[in-house]
């Protein structure tokens, strides 16, 4: 099948357009005051597009319409009613329904004023309910000639539809039950490959293969999910056609951008562009592969892998600005603005008084450790090992600043709980010294059958007293006592202290669950200097060697803002 795939101002729709039967008749309703609702919307001078029109040429002007027909059937009662208003405004474009002999002289006959129109059949009544939304909603505007004058401009200088025109050959309905049923996909990607794959400008059959395989090799590459949390925060389930995401990069695509089709007119221009000059559309082609390329090699540099992936993984650079960056200095340069960013995403006046209780800091604090990690797994010394984004970002629950040693218990509410909670810190009372705490481990056990609020609390204290080598409550909330730990763990681990998490830390990381690396380590000990080392408590000296270690780690970015944590 060959198609002329092109985007058409609605005031630029001219011609014959037939609905062929095997197609239901009009049938919007609410629809209407939508679409009305949306091009109201439309900011002045700015361009809009509607869904496709997918037509097949009959005729001289004239066109069987698979596709799209409640749309244009729409726009054409729209443009009836503003010629209401501008009677020398010209209607190019007439409808006819196959199956109804009289539909092209009922919709030319319209009268808005007495809108009830006589229906005989059920398009007919459909097609009243439309012209008594447009009345009605032209009749709430302040100044309803006004209105018709500003959307007379929109429809002929803004609003387009993206025009889908199908070779004589194809079969018109396998075609429209396709469409109908969501077999062809009409993404932006789509659309932008049926734009390069059309044969024209220099495009022959050996391009089109070309650019068929390198389509391929990129879209495979993009399955990678290692590849794909490298590049973007986003969730792949969102683009059916993962190359989407590159078209997107490329056309500076903003997130939530109000028009769908901003891609396909990024690519439209460029291409216009450069044949205007003379050019040949394959050369624009070539720029994505280049520009998939870079990313790629990004992808494979240890270096850039991790500092470009923390970056986008904490929102502080797109991928399209640091494209746009890398090209335009040397690599050694580029490394620098790399190191800057980082430094400025966690510039903070005083790191040693960031407070977990304070919630603006939160969000610091997460980005430390973070940070600490990703920079921890990069200068380990294996070139093969790359931070995970991938787990980072998939993570079932996300992520949460977890207390390394207990903080309150406010999170345990239920007698369940509060069981479980004190037949966990028996274990580690028992490992510590089962003598000593002999009297506290019986008075537990002994609480299990009747334990109330009350009692738990009471007993809650004593363990977490046994348990703390120091009572300094207030460093219960500073950095030196966070780890990333995913939100989805149990409410028993989350209020427990040092000893028993590390119990359950180490079961989940046998069995497989995502730990990040400097959590892992903090629960071993791998921070603290064996002088200091004891394997159930985390102390004074657990916390300086632990923020030593990060400042050692992430002493490069630090000095570029003269900050220690």
């Amino acid at each position: 099948m060959t198609t002329n795939l092109d985007t058409k101002l609605v005031g630029g729709i001219a011609g014959e357009f037939i609905i062929p039967s095997y197609q239901r008749g009009y049938r919007w309703d609410e629809e209407v005051t939508m679409l009305l609702d949306d091009i109201n919307d439309i900011p002045d001078g700015a361009e809009y597009c509607l869904q496709p029109v997918v037509v097949r040429k009959i005729a001289e002007s004239k066109y069987e319409l698979i596709d799209g027909q409640q749309r244009l059937t729409t726009l054409f009662l729209l443009f009836s009613y503003i010629k209401t208003f501008r009677p020398k405004m010209n209607i190019k474009y007439s409808i006819d329904y196959e199956i109804r002999k009289n539909s092209k002289q009922f919709l030319s006959t319209i009268d808005f004023d007495n809108p009830k129109n006589n229906p005989q059949n059920i398009d007919e009544y459909f097609i009243n309910k439309a012209v008594e939304r447009i009345h009605e909603w032209f009749s709430k505007q302040e100044d309803a000639d006004n209105t018709a004058s500003l959307f007379a401009d929109k429809l002929n200088n803004h609003v387009k539809v993206i025009w889908y025109e199908i070779d004589e050959t194809e079969d018109a309905v396998s075609l429209f039950t396709r469409l109908n049923i969501g077999k062809i996909p009409l993404t932006n990607a789509e659309l932008v490959k049926a734009v390069f794959l059309s044969r024209n400008n220099g495009i022959d059959e050996r391009h089109q293969l070309e650019i068929v395989t390198q389509w391929d090799t990129i879209e495979n590459e993009l399955h990678n999910e290692q590849f794909w949390a490298f590049i973007t925060n986003k969730d792949a389930d969102l683009f059916p056609t993962r190359i989407e995401l590159l078209f997107d990069l490329m056309a500076d695509k903003p997130d939530n951008d109000r028009e769908r089709l901003r891609t396909l007119f990024y690519f439209q221009k460029r291409i216009r562009t450069i044949q205007k000059d003379g050019g040949n559309k394959i050369d624009i082609w070539k720029d994505v592969v280049s520009y998939f390329q870079r990313i790629k090699e990004w992808y494979n540099n240890s270096e850039l892998y991790h500092k470009i992936g923390y970056l986008i993984a904490v929102r502080q650079k797109a991928l399209s600005d640091l494209i746009s960056e890398s090209s335009q200095c040397p690599k050694t340069k580029f490394i620098r603005l790399l190191d800057k960013w980082i430094a400025d995403s966690i510039l903070f006046e005083k790191y040693s008084d960031l407070s977990y209780d304070v919630p603006s800091e939160r969000a610091c604090i997460e980005k430390i450790l973070l940070l600490f990690n990703v920079i921890s797994v990069y200068t380990n010394g294996d070139q093969s090992m790359f931070f995970p984004f991938a787990q980072h970002k998939q993570k079932k629950g996300g992520w949460s600043l977890e207390h390394i040693h207990a903080q309150q218990s406010e999170g345990l509410k239920t007698a369940e709980l509060w069981v479980e909670w004190l037949k966990l810190h028996v274990k580690s009372l028992k490992n510590i010294d089962a003598m000593r705490y002999d009297g506290l481990i019986k008075e537990i056990e002994a609480s299990y059958e009747n334990i109330n609020r009350e009692r738990f609390q009471e007993l809650f204290e004593k363990v977490i007293t046994s348990l703390d080598l120091e009572q300094t409550p207030e460093y219960i909330h500073s950095l030196s006592n966070m780890a990333l730990l995913g939100r989805d763990e149990n409410s028993a681990l989350n209020n427990s202290t040092f000893d028993v998490k590390r119990d359950k830390i180490l079961e989940m990381d046998k069995r497989g669950d995502y730990i990040p690396i400097c959590t892992r380590r903090v629960f071993l000990k791998y921070y603290t200097s064996s002088e200091h080392n004891q394997i159930h408590f985390w102390g004074q000296a657990d916390r300086e060697d632990y923020l030593n270690a990060m400042n050692e780690t992430l002493k490069p970015f630090l000095t570029l803002i003269n900050k220690t944590i």
